[in-house]
């Protein structure tokens, strides 16, 4: 019985029975966000980087993991430092779980709110931009604490 439980501990990690690995999750999301932040398809991404939307989707969603050289590649496609797939994310435990910032990266990553800072930054007005800004704050229900 003792062999069992070895045997359970070395074997390799697989997504079937494991899920997928946290960090190709966390570098997915990442690639969702700027993709959609620049207003790129999966279809579009897919053909600059040589591959399927299909497989685009599978990155994503951290059910394949981006290789090195994959990932630079991205890097260029997708004019950011290789750091900003990891930004936000802290050090991995031993058990595999990844710690997240406080901010809820799903609704960070949501279509919504990336059409709202496309939207933002397309306001060339520094003022204007900055009375949006107040404004939000302000229909907030956490306004009056901030103040």
């Amino acid at each position: 019985m003792a062999t069992r439980g070895l045997d359970r501990q070395r074997r390799r990690k697989t997504i079937t029975e494991d899920g997928p690995d946290p960090v190709d999750v966390h570098v997915g999301t990442r690639l969702r966000q700027r993709r959609t932040l620049l207003g790129m398809s999966q279809e579009k991404l897919a053909a600059a980087f040589g591959v399927s939307f299909q497989q685009i989707q599978k990155y994503e969603r951290g059910a394949n993991r981006v290789s090195a050289s994959r990932l630079h590649q991205l890097t260029r496609i997708l004019n950011v430092p290789v750091g900003y797939f990891f930004e936000g994310m802290t050090d991995v435990p031993q058990n595999g779980s990844a710690h997240h910032p406080a901010h809820d990266s799903e609704m960070v990553a949501s279509r919504e709110t990336l059409e709202l800072v496309r939207a933002y930054y397309r306001i060339e007005d520094p003022t204007v931009r900055r009375r949006l800004v107040d404004l939000l704050r302000s229909l907030g229900p956490e306004a009056a604490s901030e103040h």
